[in-house]
């Protein structure tokens, strides 16, 4: 079924905007219409591999270079330059010391990102479907910029558009299309209607809000 948007008029006759978004019985942040009630379609958590990855890679070499150091030491070798070097600045430079505080704030940097990445699921490229009735059946995702390609070949499909540039974020979808001939309030109508009957059938856990602008194309 398909759910037309109400135009807005725009006093540019150059430009005009239309806005839609998901059905009034499917408010945002709520599961689409045809999914089963009590259920929600949950964002997919990224695996952080390269993150993870670079972290483990710097304090693995931290613990190299550290526990080489302390074996030669307990062997009866001197210890290294470089850690009687850092041990003397740690002693001896105040609180205040600018290598200190920048010191401190790249650390503080460091753990504020990894917090983030362990509290945000990521994937932002990734927009989740409503969630099949079947508990056994995995969620399935949409990736952003296949839908916008998707968009893209709908709206270029409506008589009198000869470029579309669309847009897909989480939350807004701005569609842009250069019209060649044909009235440009008819044209824009046609658009906005043709990519909210394809954005029905992708089955979006929460349909993005719709933007759609239409300029003749000088």
């Amino acid at each position: 079924m398909t759910h037309q948007n109400p135009a807005v008029s725009d006093p540019d006759p150059e430009s005009a905007t239309a806005q839609g978004g998901p059905p009034e019985s499917s408010p945002a942040g709520t599961p689409a219409a045809h999914t089963e009630p009590g259920r929600t379609a949950s964002r997919w958590w990224s695996e952080r591999r390269v993150p993870a990855a670079i972290l483990a890679f710097v304090i693995l070499a931290a613990c190299g270079f550290m526990l080489f150091d302390v074996v030669r030491v307990r062997t009866g070798h001197t210890a290294a330059a470089w850690r009687k070097t850092l041990a003397d600045e740690l002693a001896t430079r105040p609180i205040d010391d600018p290598w200190v505080i920048t010191g401190a704030a790249v650390a503080a940097a460091l753990g504020l990102w990894l917090i983030i990445l362990a509290l945000t699921p990521g994937c932002w490229h990734l927009l989740p479907m409503a969630a099949p009735d079947n508990a056994d059946t995995p969620q399935a995702v949409l990736d952003r910029d296949g839908a916008a390609r998707l968009l893209r070949d709908t709206a270029l499909r409506v008589p009198g558009v000869s470029h579309a540039d669309i847009r897909v974020r989480r939350r807004r979808i701005n569609a842009r299309a250069q019209i060649t001939f044909r009235d440009l309030e008819t044209v824009r109508t046609e658009v906005t209607e043709a990519l909210t009957a394809q954005l029905d059938t992708l089955g979006l856990a929460q349909v993005p809000r719709l933007t759609v602008r239409a300029r003749r194309r000088p």
